[in-house]
């Protein structure tokens, strides 16, 4: 507790606001599976590997209509999963070794709860951070750190998999790859065509699987236009459908069948996270090989009732309706009073924002840099000393046991997705009033936590 009498502001989680989640229209769902015998049935009991057969062949319909590939997506591509983070953990299982996948390479500023997941799978001092421009990922850091860790593997006779089994299913890659490409957490940038063309080319270049987290993508809206009208496609294709067409594609002369690329989807950001329901969809290689992991082969299709659930909001069209009505209008709402707020009140005081030229936005966060010499660590200090206010310094988004001296020291994550709207100006008032008094007063340099205490305090603070 700090003391303070005004009323907690949390800009740090990142949650849905409870007056968005379709509790009616789950509530139809779950009726119609339940008062069915055959439906119900087939929810309750263990399930195929891949999951449930007519959710897939549901979000491949979906997902073509929103994506728009050359080609229709074959249900056969996608597997269901227990969310994204259940997903990582376990594409990690299946396609890595902690000892013959030289690295992790994570965009930077990342997000940070991936970390954990990496390091349970044994890459703990094996992560490493690769910069984002406008334009997404730094390829020629990326690329020149590939070459490095090559080389150091050659050097040390890193030549097949040690610990993993060879299994018909799988394989593993040399190079782990992973980032958020579309409204990205944290930055909010969204990588260009060109970037994700080049990303795919370094992949299969080394070996790497890249993994994205797609899970902001339908949650877009106009830069211009208030009120935004719905968006029914998305603003860039993902890289899993780049690596599936371009320059020959999956199924070009000297490729395995396994691909370079795999996308995390997840209904945690669409319908609700207590669903723990995601998807993964690669080539049909890959998503059989996914699919036959440990955890799924014992205890069978992952989320298979609620997956049964999710199958009638697609099927219904309930998911898209409510996507589209209730989800992209009142993000766009909540972003607008955030940013104009940030336009009138921050950036007067030398607040700057990343591509600010975009005609489309999207996702859950504004990402923002403060004027030399402010530092995000101090501000998120005071503003909850002060205000009562919880924002996320960019030093938290720092890839674990690769953190660089000075970087993101001066970058703020906001998220107007969880609180009230009343409360969205507010939060932006009291900031303001924090970042004049430092400037004014001098007060810099509080002293900076360690990477881990920091992590350490928001653990307590993001639930």
């Amino acid at each position: 507790m700090n003391g303070n009498s005004k009323a907690l502001i949390n800009l740090l989680r990142g949650w849905p606001n409870p007056g968005l989640l379709p509790k009616a229209q789950l509530g139809r769902a779950t009726a119609k599976v339940l008062s069915d015998p055959d439906l119900s049935s087939e929810g309750l009991l263990y399930g195929p590997l891949p999951g449930n057969k007519s959710l897939r062949v549901e979000l491949a319909a979906w997902l073509t209509r929103f994506y728009k590939p050359e080609h229709s997506i074959e249900w056969e591509r996608i597997c269901i999963s227990g969310g994204a983070s259940q997903n990582l953990a376990c594409v990690l299982q299946v396609f890595s070794d902690p000892v013959f996948t030289r690295n992790i390479w994570m965009v930077s500023p990342t997000y940070f709860l991936a970390c954990r997941i990496f390091e349970d799978s044994g890459f703990k001092g094996k992560l490493r951070g690769v910069p984002e421009d406008d334009d997404g990922i730094d390829i020629e850091y990326l690329r020149r750190g590939l070459q490095q860790s090559e080389h150091d593997a050659g050097l040390n006779g890193n030549s097949k998999p040690l610990l993993k089994p060879q299994r018909a299913w799988n394989k593993v890659y040399r190079h782990i790859i992973y980032a958020v490409p579309t409204f990205a957490n944290p930055s909010s940038k969204t990588m260009s065509l060109e970037r994700r063309q080049q990303l795919v080319t370094v992949a299969r270049e080394y070996d790497a699987l890249v993994v994205t987290d797609d899970v902001y993508d339908q949650l877009q809206w106009t830069a211009s236009s208030s009120p935004s009208p719905s968006l029914k496609q998305a603003v860039q294709p993902r890289v899993v459908d780049i690596d599936r067409f371009y320059k020959g594609g999956t199924a070009r002369a000297g490729a395995d069948g396994f691909g370079n690329a795999v996308s995390n989807g997840s209904f945690s950001k669409i319908v609700a996270p207590g669903c723990r329901t995601g998807w993964a969809e690669g080539t049909e290689m890959f998503v059989s090989g996914l699919s036959k992991a440990g955890s799924t082969n014992s205890g069978s299709a992952p989320s298979q009732l609620t997956a049964s659930f999710m199958t009638e909001l697609l099927a219904s069209g309930e998911l898209e309706n409510h996507l589209y009505t209730t989800l992209q209008p009142s993000y766009a709402r909540r972003y607008k009073i955030m940013i104009d707020a940030i336009k009138e009140i921050l950036v007067p005081r030398g607040i700057t924002l990343p591509q600010t030229e975009r005609t489309v936005i999207g996702g859950y966060f504004i990402w923002m840099s403060l004027p030399a010499p402010l530092r995000a660590d101090d501000l998120a200090s005071y503003a909850e000393q002060e205000e009562n206010i919880i924002v996320a310094p960019g030093s938290l988004f720092g890839v674990d046991g690769d953190e660089k001296d000075g970087e993101l020291e001066r970058e703020v994550r906001v998220c107007f997705a969880w609180i009230d709207e009343d409360n969205l100006r507010e939060s932006i008032e009291r900031l303001g009033r924090v970042i004049s008094r430092m400037q004014d007063a001098g007060a810099y340099g509080q002293g900076t936590l360690s990477l881990a205490s920091r992590r350490k305090v928001v653990d307590t603070k993001y639930q």
